[in-house]
């Protein structure tokens, strides 16, 4: 969209256009309501709240570059070239809009009267929000020839709006802050996390230059992110590590206009105040759908749908529609060009999406987002535009491309035969467990506690480090599940090898929960299943293992926070009576050496595996709540997660030894 398509109402965007609900107080008192979390995870959010009040500009037309720089002390330079905030004053408030939009909370040009039609924001709350939050920010807004500036600190502003320079024709917005050290756990940034939304944003967006420029001594570097391309080039990306069994993306768009009911805010003047009220209105309402997909020669699906940006990782009425097409598309072609059998049951959506990546994008006025994290879209008209766009786009796709339809469906019926045999396996399973005295694995030492918010599991390497563990722990809250051995890699399998694994059945029925599509999360047993594995490569490698299955099987356990990795100790170091336990190298060297100033003997102990602890010694370090560390597994960026799963775990050995270069100097060396 440019900006002679828009009509002069839609161009306008000034003070009028920015409705105040209410004011920010309570940032600083709770940011968790408002960014999510004060950890790394809210101080990165702090950006991207920006960037998308960057990238609202470049969907309303007035937008094409978004410059990113990591400044030296670690604050955050955002400058792009979209029209520039308002200034003039604001109706209500009666003073200049910019101060309204970066000290009010729920302020900005989201909310009524045409400042945006599409916006990628959830709340609205962005800019005042990262205001709040920051020991410092200063932002320059260019329009009207000149450069305004206001300067803030914690949500309150040190200066009025003034002209600070001339700009010419120029327009932009230029924002600089620096996080509160009073509020976030950590203030250093991450070029890779900010790198891994940059990357999404310029891909959702086709044609934005997106730069990443990181200016911190030792670590300088930059990227550009322009993709002309879209998420076709988005699913080349996903795709660069797997094998396509059809050389072209399949992509279409959709653009669908109706008039609608609206509710619409306006200001009226009531005894000389302006006052706020809201109305129902018909007018036009613009939908657009947005797909592109290809099928790899992978077990796995990797489908990610967004909806004005917004990553809907709990799904919605786009992707319920996009599934059901796909799937009737797909029979309905397979029975009319005879490569299904009249006799042989319909293909599963599961059938027909393995191996299958595709990105759903949907953007919209006014959507509704529900779900317990707030990603999932409610918007029930959704559902038929995108169940019709994909129908009619996959059946033209099919019959217009013959050869590719014909792979593409032997694909998926050799996906239905392994999905067949899976049940089978299944049953089998089901049949044996009820014929067994006991259905829990005989390997598995329970806890006596009934409740899954109170019981823990520990997944441990090796029958010595599992009789240790025994042993040790306590059995009222804590069972035990040793394993022998490696387990499979089930990236490199169907569901039916899998199922095959004594090892894997052991897990699955330990948990209760389930595998795939008949996971029930009600059903699982302990509320903490955690990883404890030796600290070296075979270990790590081990927990590589078993974090694919969980990621590719039974990823509700890592998006509900219940999978962690128990961190046993490296070293032993007793001086008298004293003993400490160290967890890396940095930490012994400074036992070490404040041992060392006292002039005693001092043993020392390496650990190179669990099964060197007593029961005493592994309870102590390592499952005792009160003295342990847990590292909780998360799955921020799905994207990012299945790209590495892929590269690390998948047949292609080139892409697993880029990322070897590229990140050894992470490794921690056991030499």
């Amino acid at each position: 969209m440019s900006l002679e398509d828009l009509k002069p109402e839609e161009q306008r965007y000034d003070a009028e256009q920015i409705q105040v609900l209410e004011g920010l107080e309570p940032v600083r008192k709770r940011p968790g309501m408002y960014i999510g979390t004060t950890s790394s995870r809210g101080l990165h959010h702090l950006v991207y709240e920006i960037v998308d009040n960057s990238v609202d500009e470049a969907l309303a037309g007035y937008c094409r570059n978004i410059d990113v720089t990591i400044l030296e002390d670690d604050s955050i330079e955002v400058v792009d070239d979209d029209r520039g905030m308002p200034v003039d004053e604001h109706p209500k408030m009666h003073v200049p809009a910019l101060e309204v939009i970066m000290t009010v909370l729920h302020a900005g040009g989201k909310f009524g009267k045409g400042g945006y039609k599409v916006s990628g924001g959830l709340h609205g709350v962005g800019a005042s929000v990262v205001n709040a939050l920051s020991v410092f920010m200063e932002v320059d807004s260019m329009r009207d020839g000149h450069i305004y500036t206001q300067t803030y600190s914690r949500g309150v502003k040190t200066s009025e709006v003034h002209i600070t320079g001339e700009c010419g024709d120029r327009t932009g917005t230029r924002v600089v802050f620096k996080p509160d050290p009073e509020i976030f756990d950590d203030t250093v940034y991450s070029f890779d996390v900010l790198q891994q939304r940059m990357r999404e944003m310029a891909f959702l967006n086709k044609g934005i230059r997106i730069s990443l420029t990181d200016k911190r001594e030792g670590r300088e570097k930059s990227e550009v992110y322009h993709y002309e391309g879209g998420i076709r080039e988005y699913v080349m990306f996903q795709n660069e590590n797997k094998t396509p069994i059809h050389d072209e993306i399949i992509y279409f768009e959709s653009v669908k206009t109706e008039e609608k009911e609206v509710d619409e805010e306006y200001d009226t003047n009531v005894d000389g105040k302006v006052v706020t009220r809201s109305r129902r209105v018909r007018r036009n309402v613009t939908s657009e759908c947005e797909i592109a997909m290809q099928w790899t020669d992978s077990y796995a699906e990797t489908t990610l749908s967004y909806a004005n940006n917004i990553n809907t990782i709990e799904g919605g009425s786009h992707l319920v529609g996009y599934k059901a097409a796909l799937t009737r598309a797909v029979n309905d072609y397979g029975r009319k060009a005879k490569l299904l059998k009249e006799k042989d049951e319909a293909l599963t959506g599961e059938d027909i999406r393995e191996g299958l990546t595709a990105i759903i994008s949907v953007k919209l006025e006014e959507p509704q987002f529900e779900g317990q994290t707030k990603t999932k879209l409610g918007n029930a008209d959704m559902r038929s535009f995108v169940d019709g766009c994909t129908y009619d786009n996959v059946t033209a796709y099919l019959e217009e491309h013959p050869a590719q339809a014909k792979v593409i469906l032997e694909k998926c019926t050799r996906a239905a035969r392994a999905r067949e045999a899976a049940r089978k396996a299944r049953d089998l399973t089901r049949r044996k467990s009820a014929l067994e005295s006991a259905s829990l694995p005989g390997k598995l030492a329970d806890c006596s506690e009934k409740d899954p918010a109170l019981s823990e599991i520990f997944i441990v390497e090796g029958d010595s480090a599992g009789g240790s563990a025994k042993d040790g722990r306590d059995r009222r809250t804590q069972a035990i599940l040793p394993l022998r051995g490696k387990i499979l890699n089930v990236e490199k399998v169907r569901e039916e090898r899998m199922l095959a694994s004594d090892t894997i059945r052991d897990m699955i029925t330990a948990f209760g929960c389930g595998i795939g599509a008949e996971f029930n999360i009600e059903k699982l047993r302990y509320h903490k299943i955690i990883i404890m594995s030796d600290a070296d490569v075979d270990g790590a490698h081990i927990r590589t293992l078993m974090l694919t299955l969980f990621f590719r099987y039974m990823r509700p356990l890592i998006e509900g926070g219940y999978i962690y990795a128990a961190q046993p100790p490296l070293f032993r170091v007793k001086c008298g009576n004293d003993i400490r336990y160290t967890y890396s190298d940095r930490e012994q060297e400074k036992v070490l050496a404040e041992f060392s100033r006292l002039g005693k003997k001092v043993e020392i102990q390496r650990y190179k595996g669990l099964g060197e602890m007593d029961a005493a010694q592994l309870w102590e370090t390592t499952m005792d709540p009160a003295t342990r560390t847990l590292v909780q597994i998360t799955l921020d960026d799905f994207a990012s997660a299945d790209q590495i799963f892929t590269t690390l775990m998948g047949d292609k050995v080139p892409p697993r030894r880029k990322f070897i270069e590229e990140n050894a100097h992470y490794a921690k060396l056991d030499v």
